[in-house]
């Protein structure tokens, strides 16, 4: 298990996903969790889905951390003032580890060629990840580099540039992000800081899951539509590796690179919450990209 007594994270886009899955894993392993994001129990935000920042929170604290909910707009530098005073006045602006995942544009993805796209649409999903993202680095890094040893880490979708997801606008998004964690490295060399770029495989969001039609309970009925998704994981398991990464005192090793649930679980270990080790970047050289029929294959030599 990684521990984290004593120190002190900010997750954003924390709300739902992969962001609350890292929180709670954070929390799990003893950190101080500053939950960020746009829903709370008071007021949905435009997406317009159940989950909160409250409940991130409860989840962290149930965990073993300590939770802070924070009600934050990441694409208004006004409200990530706001954050970052929250950190000054709890924890007198201690910050060692910073996990930037703020997306928001769930409902504006549009996967067809980029001209018959809504522009308004793709500009708005541009705004609330990349601005979002620039926003939370200017406001919050000041507080990340006070101390030397801290970690950065920027959540994406994709270890590399060479899958196309079929939506120009998403993918530039998620490439961009992923450029984050290396840039970033460079500038947090001198402070002797750490910045990665991380993703999760084949998601069980909750988002996900409601997509298929399926809950955690019975996901594997969702395989008959979409074969690839025997190799999905929770969120739960890129939680796990960031965590792991977190508690890592040899970390620099990583800097300015992009790691994936699969890279950091084959480094440290850790399971997803079902005991097994799914391998979706394995999975995806052997059977996705090389055109096998996912039918044949023994999933369990996968995870």
């Amino acid at each position: 298990m990684a521990d984290l007594t004593g120190k002190v994270a900010a997750v954003t886009g924390a709300t739902r996903g992969a962001g609350r899955a890292i929180a709670v894993e954070l929390g799990a392993a003893g950190a101080t969790v500053f939950v960020g994001g746009r829903s709370t129990r008071e007021q949905k935000s435009p997406i317009g889905r159940d989950e909160t920042i409250e409940e991130t929170a409860e989840l962290v604290t149930a965990a073993g951390g300590r939770g802070i909910p924070v009600r934050c707009d990441f694409t208004v530098p006004a409200d990530v003032d706001a954050f970052r005073a929250r950190v000054e006045s709890e924890v007198d602006g201690q910050l060692d580890v910073l996990v930037d995942d703020v997306w928001g544009g769930e409902a504006d993805t549009e996967f067809k060629v980029f001209w018959e796209q809504d522009l308004d649409r793709q500009l708005r999903m541009w705004r609330n990840s990349v601005q979002a993202h620039l926003v939370t680095l200017h406001r919050l890094l000041p507080l990340l580099v006070r101390q030397p040893g801290g970690l950065l880490v920027e959540v994406t979708d994709g270890d590399s540039d060479e899958f196309y997801s079929e939506s120009l606008a998403y993918d530039s998004v998620k490439v961009a992000i992923r450029r984050f964690g290396t840039v970033m490295a460079k500038e947090l060399e001198p402070f002797g800081g750490t910045s990665v770029a991380v993703t999760p495989g084949f998601l069980r969001s909750e988002q996900m899951l409601e997509h298929f039609g399926v809950t955690e309970d019975n996901w594997r009925d969702a395989i008959a539509k979409e074969p690839h998704y025997a190799m999905s994981e929770t969120p739960r398991y890129v939680g796990r590796g960031v965590a792991a990464l977190a508690a890592d005192p040899d970390r620099h090793r990583f800097t300015g690179k992009a790691l994936a649930s699969w890279t950091l679980m084959r480094e440290y270990g850790f399971t997803d919450l079902d005991g097994s080790r799914p391998d979706w970047g394995r999975w995806f050289e052997e059977v996705f990209k090389a055109g096998v029929d996912p039918t044949t294959v023994d999933v369990a030599n996968y995870r």
